[in-house]
């Protein structure tokens, strides 16, 4: 039985189909106070996968509502999905007094399941903070599918050299295109220049990859880059279309073609589906 969180219905739907598991009805509502109540009417299965994003602290409170819900119905089997989670980035104290929150969350999550997935987190090692066997689904080659069959002499670039590995991945699964990411170099305190460590991108179709676009101020400064430098077509991808705010205006104004995300966080650019990925790690 797949269980749906509200901020992940369509992923949990397209879990259901790719899996043959049936979809579970859940009433999301809210108390007069602003409380939040979730409900399973019918959790007819002793196994459960919750599928459950978790952008902002309701949705986290949501997710252990329906694992507590399943609990208490008799559920005995709980695999919680969390396609994108929220807190997961800051995996350790950067000042005295403050908290790591991935573990945080992550040991409150643990507490109503025995098993975690998490898909493309931005701290690989935030599977390590939760109290229960938890893995990473590694779903950046699906945004190979969307991008056009005819790309030119492509190249792939992540923003940085620690992103390097998603843009080798999305390369491989389109099957052809070279690699490279952004290098700084700075001048003065101030003055900090950003360019292709080694690719010569005139002429050519350019990829932009990376696990999560956030207010798209990075990816729009490399878009803007990639023109100067003369790229044929600029596409920005990623596993989480977080684009906050004008990000998705930062973007097109900087000059992308477009912009391609999963439906890890179902924005109007998840253009592909992790599920697959997912349904080959139940």
């Amino acid at each position: 039985m797949i269980v749906s969180g509200s901020q992940s219905q369509v992923l949990a739907a397209e879990l259901a189909a790719v899996t043959g598991q049936s979809l579970a009805r859940v009433e999301y509502d809210r108390f007069p106070d602003g409380e939040l109540h979730v409900r399973v009417p019918d959790p007819a299965a002793e196994r459960a996968v919750v599928v459950a994003a978790t952008p902002s602290s309701d949705a986290h409170v949501e997710l252990l509502q329906l694992q507590d819900a399943l609990r208490e119905a008799g559920v005995s089997e709980i695999t919680t999905v969390l396609p994108y989670m929220g807190y997961g980035r800051q995996d350790r104290a950067f000042e005295t007094g403050e908290p790591v929150s991935a573990r945080a969350m992550a040991r409150a999550i643990s507490t109503g399941t025995d098993r975690v997935l998490t898909v493309n987190p931005h701290e690989p090692a935030v599977a390590d903070c939760f109290d229960v066997p938890a893995e990473s689904v590694d779903a950046a080659g699906r945004l190979a599918e969307p991008l056009p069959g005819d790309l030119t002499d492509p190249v792939f670039i992540s923003p940085d050299e620690g992103a390097v590995d998603i843009a080798e991945t999305v390369s491989e699964a389109y099957g052809r295109g070279a690699i490279d990411f952004f290098e700084k170099t700075r001048h003065s305190s101030t003055e900090v220049e950003i360019e292709p460590r080694d690719a010569v991108v005139e002429g050519r179709d350019v990829v932009l990859t990376d696990d999560i676009i956030a207010t798209g101020s990075t990816m729009s400064e490399s878009v803007g880059v990639l023109q100067k430098l003369g790229a044929a077509r600029v596409f920005v991808t990623c596993v989480h279309p977080m684009l906050a705010r004008n990000a998705v205006l930062k973007l097109s104004a900087a000059g992308v073609d477009s912009i391609f995300g999963t439906d890890t966080l179902e924005r109007a650019v998840s253009e592909v589906s992790v599920a697959p990925a997912i349904a080959d790690a139940l």
